[in-house]
């Protein structure tokens, strides 16, 4: 807690998922904190969905309160970090779960590939329709962050699922770059640890929220 209140905290959720995707692990930190979700297929609806686009509604939206404490998840944890780098005087804390900060462009480029065979169906549960889904996916091709991860000036997690081979290796890597930052490599756990394994999770995120010297 910080001053006696309640700790406000933003959660962004990964592609493919929705705000609800973190229901079970905020109800574990309920009582610690205020939970802020953010609906990237709401706030996304001017123009083309491409990341570029994406991330200047991510931007608007965090207008609305300051100091942030940001938690993001895959593309979340992309535009967190994206923000941070952009805005360290307004980011308090910082969470990165199964994070990238170089894209790996082959990695996405098959991800595309099984978008581009899923029916039409399962992408309507998730706010965007499927031609917006590999739109966004092909624009975020080019993204890099490893020249500016030294911008980040507040306190980090970085969090990863140990079976999450796809971006365990990021995950360390950006701990490694990011100064005031820790790992939790989660045992047992996938790339979806909202999911797979919330009271580990939230376990991990109350311990990190109350030892933050910035919002105790």
């Amino acid at each position: 807690m910080r001053n006696g209140s309640m700790t406000n905290v933003i959660f962004i959720h990964g592609l493919g998922q929705t705000p609800a995707s973190w229901d079970k692990t905020v109800s574990s930190l309920s009582e610690y904190i205020t939970a802020d979700y953010v609906n990237l297929s709401s706030i996304c609806k001017n123009g083309e969905v491409t990341y570029k686009n994406l991330y200047c509604a991510f931007e608007k939206y965090c207008e609305i309160v300051e100091p942030l404490n940001l938690c993001g998840i895959s593309l979340g944890a992309i535009l967190a970090l994206n923000y941070a780098i952009d805005h360290t005087e307004k980011v308090w804390s910082l969470v990165l779960i199964a994070p990238q900060y170089e894209i790996p462009r082959l990695l996405l480029k098959l991800q595309n590939i099984i978008f581009f065979f899923m029916p039409k169906a399962y992408f309507q549960k998730l706010g965007f329709t499927k031609k917006e889904f590999i739109c966004l996916v092909n624009s975020m091709l080019d993204l890099d962050f490893r020249n500016d991860l030294s911008n980040i000036s507040c306190t980090t997690l970085v969090i990863c699922g140990e079976k999450d081979k796809a971006n365990r290796k990021s995950a360390i890597g950006l701990a490694n770059s990011i100064s005031m930052s820790d790992l939790h490599l989660i045992k047992n756990a996938g790339h979806e640890v909202n999911i797979e394994v919330p009271n580990k999770l939230a376990a991990i995120l109350k311990s990190f929220y109350f030892s933050c010297p910035f919002l105790i």
